[in-house]
């Protein structure tokens, strides 16, 4: 932990920013203001666990010498106690310090699209996209669906979301990539086993904070009438937009705000994100070749299978983590996959 964290350099951010928030001009750009100001308290919190920790560890030490000279049963209980509860709290800084990359504290863009086989795909999309939602309640995040394109029979055809919370993107980028379902088909009237894979993109939604342009002379924008659950002011305007960026090829859709120049805002920074990964998956290309290595196309790219039949298992097969509860899984608990994630990245 020592080359990842290191507290001299967090003591002086810290005082940068004091020095920067003490200045009489800082609030006149309010954005930037609060950009400071949410990266200092980040950087607080993380110096005072540390201080905490490091208080609680001198507490143990002199707790256990005394312990060597007494053999006191009640304290001995205590101590132990306390001892568990301190594994607890270090287990926890150890992912907060892990969670210390450049985009680690933006929000997250969540978007998942079901592989090749027709409905069975579409529902086990859907399986997806209600685990996150339920990942998020329990981590207290806010959920924007800012596109939903049902299956026809059953799951969904895509969804995009915005996750919004402290260290959203940090803690969900673990989740990228290709996720595999094996089970007795509900709709195979055989009652055989199928295989299904649905692709989840997890992207750090940007504000003002990227500086990637974008011309208006690249982009398609279309208008529309939203669709879908939103409110009473559903269907009665064109706020719905559709952004194309035509160099790239890519789209993105947003219709979870009220007026046409908030969808579009949210439009520009999704596929700023968009871009971002793009050109992030175009440099690590470039590194493996210059490697050597062989990789994957993304779809290709497996990181997770959920097994319901003959047994019961969900298996990471990055890090070799598993766990044979599918259905606490399928509630949202993955906390367990993204730490070992996260360690794995040591």
């Amino acid at each position: 932990m020592a080359t990842r964290f290191d507290l001299d350099q967090k003591k002086q951010e810290i005082q940068k920013n004091n020095d920067l928030m003490a200045q009489e001009d800082f609030w006149n750009d309010q954005k930037k203001a609060q950009k400071i100001i949410k990266e200092n308290n980040s950087l607080k919190d993380l110096v005072d666990q540390h201080t905490k920790l490091y208080e609680t560890t001198l507490d143990l030490l002199a707790s256990v010498t005394e312990l060597q000279s007494s053999l006191d049963e009640d304290m001995k209980e205590l101590v132990e106690e306390e001892y568990v509860q301190y594994d607890q709290d270090y287990a926890l800084f150890e992912v907060r310090v892990l969670l210390s990359g450049p985009y680690d504290d933006h929000n997250a863009i969540l978007e998942i699209h079901p592989g090749a086989g027709g409905t069975e795909a579409m529902d086990w999309a859907g399986m997806l996209y209600r685990m996150y939602t339920r990942f998020a309640e329990r981590k207290g995040y806010h959920l924007d669906v800012l596109d939903y394109q049902p299956g026809e029979e059953a799951g969904v055809k895509s969804v995009s979301m915005r996750v919004s919370g402290n260290m959203a993107y940090g803690y969900l980028k673990a989740e990228n990539g290709v996720h595999r379902l094996v089970r007795i088909s509900p709709f195979d009237s055989n009652a055989r086993r199928h295989t299904s894979f649905a692709s989840v993109e997890i992207m750090p939604e940007f504000e003002d904070d990227l500086e990637i342009e974008i011309e208006d002379k690249d982009l398609d924008v279309i208008t529309m009438r939203s669709s879908g659950a939103g409110g009473q002011h559903i269907n009665k305007t064109d706020s719905a937009v559709r952004m194309t960026h035509k160099p790239t090829g890519i789209t993105v859709f947003s219709q979870s705000q009220r007026s046409q120049l908030q969808n579009r805002e949210t439009c520009l920074n999704m596929l700023k994100s968009k871009l971002l990964q793009l050109k992030i998956r175009e440099q690590e290309q470039r590194a493996s070749e210059i490697k050597g290595e062989v990789k994957a196309n993304e779809w290709g790219s497996q990181i997770r299978s959920y097994v319901f039949a003959p047994y019961t298992m969900v298996k990471d097969l990055r890090t070799g983590y598993e766990v044979g509860n599918v259905q606490s899984v399928m509630d949202g608990d993955i906390e367990g996959f993204i730490d070992s994630y996260l360690r794995s990245q040591l």
